[in-house]
């Protein structure tokens, strides 16, 4: 039996990802085999691509299913903790300043819910993982694969 690993997740993100796994069970798997119906009535599946594509899709399908159950199953919501206002953790916004002098505002989330175009990332990313438990005024080195670059910690903001 393997244990699976938590998923760390805010409220939105529980619900974001619930809502996606009711519309894959009622509405998406239906459409699929809808779609799959249609080209077994076509004839010979053997060469029919439309065949192909549905059953490719039902196997995406399912296989999505599957994750998200899991995650569900394992996620544990991040709550601010109390007594810190100031440090960085899971769920709060931090704002960061880097050596030219431009400041970026993240909000640190679970690996489920990163997105870094939308600046949330991941507690387990390199950035994420060295702002973990610092303060403002914090300079902080960032081990990352194109290299290691600084950070000051600027502001944190809890909620």
């Amino acid at each position: 039996m393997s244990v699976d690993k938590e998923v760390l997740l805010s409220p939105e993100g529980l619900k974001k990802l619930e809502e996606e796994l009711e519309t894959l069970k009622t509405v998406r798997r239906g459409e699929v085999a809808e779609r799959i119906r249609q080209a077994r009535e076509l004839g010979d599946i053997s060469e029919n691509s439309e065949y192909e594509d549905a059953k490719n899709e039902q196997a995406f399908i399912e296989g999505r299913i599957l994750t998200l159950d899991r995650m569900i199953r394992n996620a544990v919501l991040i709550e601010m903790p109390k007594g810190r206002p100031h440090e960085v953790t899971v769920g709060a916004s931090v704002t960061v300043e880097d050596k030219e002098g431009q400041t970026l505002t993240y909000t640190i989330v679970g690996s489920a819910e990163a997105d870094p175009d939308n600046n949330r990332i991941s507690n387990e990313s390199p950035v994420g993982r060295a702002l973990i438990g610092h303060k403002p005024g914090d300079e902080i080195s960032v081990s990352a694969p194109g290299g290691t670059f600084k950070l000051k910690v600027v502001a944190v903001k809890k909620g």
